[in-house]
Formats: structure tokens, C-alpha cells, sequence
């Protein structure tokens, strides 16, 4: 009895923290998750910053909508712009392919849709995003969008 009372605990504990994981983004099911840890080192060239950014998307297919919420702290200066950049591997540069638009304090927020050929350099691992600064005009931190496995 004492070993079932225990993983029935465990079980409800496991549910509700699945329950809290679940509330926390929403997206619907058939979304696909994506992420990007930001940082000065994965920057081209690399930025010296202890600033740290992360962001948190999901791309809905069959209406190819990128929705995003964009976090960092500890910048040289406010943000002065922030994007996604592709199609471009880790330790390329590329283009601007999607702006964050204004207002970029942090947590920035916001959606686009996109191009049959823009969500396949996207689910690629081909974008990566950045936060530039005036005393970083390049970019201070960046970080590859990956699918969340």
C-alpha cells in the first residue's frame, strides 16, 4: 500500500508539472516548437557581452505563421534593432529575413507569416536571430533558431 500511495504521488506530481510545461507556451498542437539561446559568442564576428537573450517560437503549419516572444538582459545599451537572419548556418551571416519590430524592450513579442521557401531554410536550422546595440551595430548577441526536440 505504502508503494502504490507513493506513485500515485509521483504520477500526480509528473501531471502536473506536464500541466505547467503545457500552459506555458501556447501553441496548438500541430505547432512546431523552435528555440534559440543568444549570446555575444555566437555573434560574426564574436562579441565580448555578458548579455544573454532567449527566444521562444512555434510556426503553425499549412498558414506558415511565426509566432515569437524575444528575452534579454544585461545589453551594452537598449536594443537598437533585433531580427532574423537567413538562410545561414552557425559562424555565417546572412540577410534580414524577418524584423522585430518596435517596441524592442524585453520580452519583444510578435508574428509573420512566411514563404513556402522561408519555413524550409527555417525548419533547416538556416535562421538565426540577433539584438543589435549602438555599441554593437553588428549585433551584439545571437543564436541559431533550432526545432525544440
Amino acid at each position: 500500500m505504502h508503494y502504490i500511495r507513493h506513485a500515485l504521488m509521483g504520477f500526480s506530481i509528473a501531471s502536473l508539472l506536464g500541466l505547467g510545461a503545457c500552459s506555458m507556451a501556447p501553441m496548438t498542437s500541430d505547432a512546431t516548437a523552435l528555440m534559440a539561446r543568444l549570446d555575444g559568442t555566437r555573434e560574426v564576428p564574436m562579441v565580448t557581452t555578458g548579455a544573454t537573450g532567449l527566444l521562444e517560437a512555434s510556426l503553425t503549419p499549412g498558414s506558415n505563421v511565426l509566432t515569437w516572444k524575444l528575452t534579454y538582459a544585461g545589453l551594452s545599451g537598449p536594443a537598437t534593432a533585433a531580427h532574423f537572419h537567413g538562410p545561414a548556418m552557425a559562424g555565417q551571416n546572412a540577410g534580414v529575413v524577418v524584423p522585430i519590430t518596435a517596441p524592442l524592450a524585453s520580452p519583444a513579442s510578435g508574428n509573420a507569416t512566411l514563404s513556402p521557401s522561408q519555413v524550409a531554410d527555417l525548419m533547416a536550422g538556416k535562421w538565426y536571430v540577433n539584438v543589435h546595440t549602438a555599441a554593437n551595430p553588428g549585433g551584439e548577441i545571437r543564436g541559431q533558431v533550432n526545432i525544440v526536440p
